[in-house]
């Protein structure tokens, strides 16, 4: 990506830090995030990665406005992130779908509930209803689709206000090896459409060589940015190509390396 004229970037973390309340008393607060520095730049596909409990979801919360930082700035386009906003879409692991509504009534539950006109929302609803393989089934009840499905249409739903930025907590974590690799491949495509700057969250090594742009790989408690690793392999991605290739195996090996010995890092904190 060239970003020769680009002065700013889309997301910007400065020196964020994040302690949370001990859960109970006699307990020490607890670390999630210590200095952590980061950019996404326009249209950027970004993931990240690392061991359990670094602080990896903390840093989607604080991008997306349901949290503040202790220390450090957050911000969107050089201005401080505040509260959450329609500029920003967030996918959670589970689909979060109301079960009392239909497809098409999920996807557009925000414009509605904000009491904008049907009118303005309704084609961008289908079209990207389309987009994500569910043109048939706007009037399907949720209870009737597929886990994959219903991931498509908490997808949708996410897309629908054209957000600038996507922030994804594992979105496929609890889709099958067969959903999941369509689910990938559906993404990357939507992705390559609308331009969308997008965080994705991953434990999958070979998911985050497949989809990003970069790799942030993060640190045991408290988290901070160990690496930055660009992806070089050219678009568009198929695995089985991938995994004959000899870089990607390369590239496997040492953030599997990297993510090992943080972990190894961390279980020894605990034990001391």
């Amino acid at each position: 990506m060239n970003r020769t004229h680009e002065v700013t970037p889309r997301v910007h973390l400065s020196h964020v830090s994040r302690t949370f309340s001990p859960a109970s008393r006699g307990q020490p607060p607890f670390q999630a995030l210590g200095d952590v520095s980061l950019e996404l730049w326009p249209g950027e596909f970004v993931c990240l990665l690392g061991p359990s409990g670094c602080g990896k979801s903390t840093i989607l919360n604080l991008i997306a406005g349901f949290d503040r930082p202790d220390a450090g700035v957050v911000s969107i386009d050089a201005k401080p992130v505040m509260q959450p906003g329609p500029d920003r879409g967030f996918v959670f692991q589970q689909p979060t779908l109301f079960p009392w509504l239909n497809v098409l009534d999920n996807v557009t539950f925000g414009p509605r509930m904000a009491g904008v006109p049907k009118a303005q929302y309704l084609d961008d609803a289908y079209r990207y209803l389309a987009l994500v393989g569910l043109k048939g089934f706007e009037h399907h009840a949720t209870w009737q689709l597929s886990g994959g499905m219903r991931q498509r249409a908490a997808l949708a739903r996410a897309w629908l206000p054209n957000p600038g930025i996507l922030l994804m907590d594992e979105p496929f974590g609890a889709l099958d090896a067969q959903t999941r690799l369509t689910m990938q491949e559906l993404l990357t495509s939507v992705w390559a459409a609308t331009g969308t700057t997008i965080l994705f969250v991953t434990h999958d090594v070979d998911e985050a060589l497949l989809l990003a742009d970069r790799v942030l790989i993060m640190s045991a408690r408290p988290g901070r940015i160990r690496e930055h690793l660009h992806v070089p392999f050219e678009r568009p991605r198929d695995i089985e190509d991938l995994a004959d290739d000899p870089e990607f195996g390369r590239l496997r090996r040492h953030v599997l390396h990297i993510i090992r010995d943080e972990a190894h890092r961390h279980a020894g904190q605990e034990l001391s």
